[in-house]
């Protein structure tokens, strides 16, 4: 993808512009962001996504709002478990819709203008006349295009957070728009976290979202910590600790100081490599999501074309290359190869007559773990509005 160049999908700005001017700044509505829009509803139509929502392996959720408040469950469902279409208020949102549907996934790649890191997955909110989830406001960027019928959104920028109580969504209480638009098929709007908006369908509709990981700082240290402490035996040493020196304890329940100090090397000594942290970080970003489970195949016969996978994570820093919270040290040609591959998903002949015989047998060994495949058709990316 050239960063420079103006996209429709972005209302005429380049990826570059997008960046600069509205991420995590300030919302961006985009009329007719897909022309066509509203002939691609075949990405899933209602049926399909029904059927999807009935899977064990999918993340789905019904929200009503009745005269008895706002109600939620969580799937699976099976389709007499959803409402009639003809009752009014009620929402079915499928997650990561992208990891179970090819057209769905290229559809995804039309936003990796954001680093692979950041990027999460597509949810799809299907909504009767009057559906939604009420006001509230997510933590993380979000981009919300229209596939079928019409939605009214209500947008602002929110300084009362607080919730309804009483209530199983975040459900904001003090909920102040400052701006309206009615989204039809085609149509984009970009919201940056903590924007709060509120979608109300207008007839029966559908939305996709393409959402954004935002991990805590809470949350990506402790998960950290547990991949280094799988090496901390080998980092840290064997030594035990020793203190010949040490008077007798007049005070016996006090920790002593250089205990304290032991402890403090162990941990220093455990960092001491300083491509531990850059390891663990990367492993940590492409582990698959606890749903994804992948079908091993037989051993390839020859690899003249390889695509990943639409569930494999694949990304790079300037060391290592990861995929699916594996890490494998790169370097010279093959590490060019491998970033190749994981920035465009994909690699054609040309690349792989270049590769080396350790490269072709560690794509080989991929291959039969189903994380990536030889591709048939159009390449992922590619695609287009109907």
């Amino acid at each position: 993808m050239d960063i420079t160049q103006p996209l429709a999908l972005l209302g005429g700005l380049s990826p570059q512009q997008f960046m600069k001017r509205h991420w995590q700044k300030k919302p961006l509505l985009v009329r007719q962001a897909i022309p066509g829009m509203a002939g691609f509803a075949s990405l899933l139509d209602r049926t399909a996504l029904f059927a999807l929502a009935g899977g064990d392996d999918v993340e789905s959720r019904l929200v009503t709002q009745g005269s008895k408040g706002w109600r939620m469950r969580s799937g699976p469902f099976a389709r007499r478990a959803l409402p009639p279409l003809g009752q009014p208020g009620w929402t079915l949102l499928v997650q990561g819709v992208d990891l179970h549907v090819d057209a769905a996934h290229e559809l995804l790649q039309q936003f990796r203008f954001v680093p692979e890191a950041r990027l999460d997955d597509l949810m799809i909110s299907y909504a009767v006349d009057g559906g939604g989830v009420g006001p509230h406001f997510d933590s993380y960027d979000v981009f919300l295009l229209q596939a079928h019928g019409r939605r009214r959104w209500r947008i602002g920028r929110q300084q009362d957070l607080t919730l309804q109580e009483g209530v199983p969504l975040k459900v904001l209480a003090n909920f102040v728009p400052e701006q309206e638009f009615v989204l039809e098929p085609g149509d984009l709007l970009y919201l940056p976290p903590r924007y709060a908006h509120d979608g109300v369908a207008v007839g029966e509709c559908m939305t996709y979202s393409i959402g954004f990981r935002a991990p805590q700082r809470g949350e990506i240290a402790r998960e950290l910590l547990q991949r280094l402490a799988e090496d901390a035996d080998e980092a840290a040493g064997g030594a035990l600790y020793r203190d010949a020196d040490q008077p007798a304890a007049d005070s016996p329940g006090r920790i002593p100081a250089k205990l304290q100090d032991f402890a403090r090397h162990a941990l220093q000594a455990a960092l001491k490599n300083p491509l531990a942290l850059p390891r663990a970080l990367g492993e940590y970003l492409t582990e698959p999501k606890a749903s994804v489970w992948f079908e091993p195949a037989g051993a390839p016969r020859t690899l003249r074309r390889v695509a990943l996978d639409r569930r494999t994570r694949m990304m790079f820093d300037n060391h290592h290359v990861f995929i699916n919270g594996e890490s494998y040290r790169a370097g010279g040609r093959d590490a060019t190869l491998m970033r190749r591959l994981a920035d465009h998903r994909r690699l054609e002949a040309d690349d792989l007559v270049r590769a080396s015989e350790g490269a072709l047998s560690l794509l080989a060994s991929w291959y039969e773990a189903g994380w990536l495949h030889e591709p048939s058709g159009r390449s992922q990316g590619e695609y287009r509005s109907a």
